[in-house]
């Protein structure tokens, strides 16, 4: 394989499709660093609950002193309001040190299985222990939180960990590359910024946990690279999330939910949703509420209101106005490319196999398909690669089962947007194209551990079937212990 440079289109993360034969070399800026974390960590001092604690302390105390200098970052890169990025960027942190805080002794704690009678007297049980050094890849669109998140579940974990913000992102991988030596302990934490060449470079090392959040293109590089070392990986990408409207919805109430998990962050986000399936009865009440609920949450001028950001640069804006050519725009598309600003846009009927309706958007416009029932809807979105996310409007308690049992995807949400996201006993994570491996609340801890079998037996009570010589009898009563 020759050297390449790859970019996916959502995500932007650029690495290089390196081969094998020059990874060594290409890897060895670094390979210093992470073999002093892999000390580290083999000393032991990571495993301590009060060093786990005291982390997850000093994040807490980092992101609280530093809540305007995270809020003031992510708008220069994005155009974030206050109140988004206090939400979007820092309470969801917050909420995830406060779960792991308060049950971390618990999820330390061994897991008590049961033994078989053919290994009586015993006990068994189960030991979440750390992998080692991670190496963890941020996204940009949500430059802070896509980047601590997982650095959070290592934490808890007991692991070391190299941390790569995304370059686009400039302004916040610099306050985190300052930021984090401050807090957190510096013998089991790095901070590596730059771009194509440092992601690359990094990815040739041998790490115990690869997480990297972005798109499925690099992910697939990510994953290759990570296959040279057997390297677990955890893959956040994203993909075309569907959503659903049926005709006994609630159309006010859907549309104003449909119009927050949308323009929040300019549809730059893995799970808003790509594309909307209304039922033909209600497809003209459903557009002109959606378009109502727009202007209420924006106004009728959206470039002028603090609450709507900016794409992340000129190259997504040009992207994202490739989409609308010769489409049916019934809504917005106000497009300046100079002020990274794309108006919330509404595309009605695109072709399915129009590249709107084939690559995920990562931006503010939404396509509208009318179908003709809801069994055609499920049926559009089991045609097409599994997405991160599905939602489904509807008051019918049979299409509600019937999307549950045949979508495919990372998550499911009925009658809203995103929300599982704010809850902790729910792994938020892909299916196929659109990632593997998942994490939030107790699902971080384990996206960082491995499961340690252990079996304990007694001197007592020897059980001597098992030896040989062996005889029929042996044999016939072996068979019923380990049934």
């Amino acid at each position: 394989m020759s050297d390449k440079a790859v970019q996916d289109t959502s995500c932007d993360t650029t690495v290089v499709e390196f081969s094998s034969a020059n990874g060594h070399q290409f890897g060895e800026q670094y390979a210093s660093q992470v073999d002093e974390l892999r000390t580290v960590f083999q000393s032991g001092k990571t495993k301590s609950y009060a060093w786990r604690i005291a982390q997850l302390d000093a994040m807490k105390k980092l992101m609280q002193k530093h809540a305007a200098d995270i809020q003031a970052a992510v708008n220069l890169d994005l155009g974030k309001s206050k109140t988004e990025a206090k939400f979007a960027e820092i309470a969801l942190g917050l909420s995830e040190i406060a779960y792991l805080r308060k049950n971390l002794k618990r999820l330390m704690k061994p897991q008590k299985v049961s033994s078989p009678l053919a290994a009586f007297p015993s006990s068994s049980y189960i030991k979440y222990e750390p992998l080692g050094v991670a190496l963890i890849i941020g996204a940009w669109n949500y430059p802070f939180h896509l980047t601590i998140a997982p650095l959070l579940g290592a934490i808890a974990a007991g692991c070391c960990a190299v941390i790569k913000p995304s370059e686009l992102a400039t302004n916040t991988s610099q306050l985190i590359a300052k930021l984090l030596p401050e807090y957190i302990d510096t013998d089991a934490f790095i901070v590596i910024e730059g771009g194509k060449e440092e992601t690359s470079q990094l990815l040739t090392l041998k790490f115990d946990k690869i997480f990297y959040t972005g798109g499925e293109q690099v992910g697939k590089i990510v994953m290759s690279a990570a296959s040279r070392h057997l390297t677990p990986v955890t893959l956040e990408l994203g993909g075309k999330s569907p959503c659903l409207v049926d005709s006994s919805a609630d159309i006010k109430t859907s549309a104003k939910r449909i119009a927050w998990g949308k323009f929040i962050n300019l549809g730059q986000t893995c799970i808003a949703p790509d594309y909307v399936l209304v039922e033909a009865s209600v497809k003209d009440a459903f557009v002109e509420e959606l378009i109502k609920q727009i202007e209420v949450q924006y106004g009728k001028q959206p470039k002028t209101n603090s609450d709507y950001g900016r794409i992340i640069n000129s190259r997504h804006c040009q992207r994202l106005a490739g989409y609308l050519v010769e489409q049916d725009v019934i809504y917005g598309g106000d497009i300046d490319i100079q002020a990274k600003y794309i108006s919330p846009t509404l595309v009605m009927e695109p072709s399915s196999q129009s590249q709107i309706m084939s690559e995920e958007i990562f931006g503010p416009i939404l396509p509208i398909k009318t179908m003709s029932s809801t069994q055609e809807m499920i049926d559009f979105v089991e045609a097409r690669p599994h997405p991160l996310a599905a939602y489904v409007f509807t008051k019918d308690t049979a299409f509600q089962s019937n999307f549950e049992n045949q979508v495919t995807a990372g998550n499911i949400c009925v009658n809203d947007i995103s929300m599982f996201m704010v809850n902790h006993q729910l792994p938020f994570g892909g299916v196929g194209t659109s990632g593997m491996g998942g994490y939030n609340g107790k699902y971080s801890f384990t996206s960082f551990c491995y499961e340690k079998s252990v079996m304990k037996r007694s001197f007592r009570l020897e059980n001597n079937l098992r030896y040989a010589p062996y005889t029929s009898f042996k044999t016939w009563l072996m068979s019923k212990f380990i049934r």
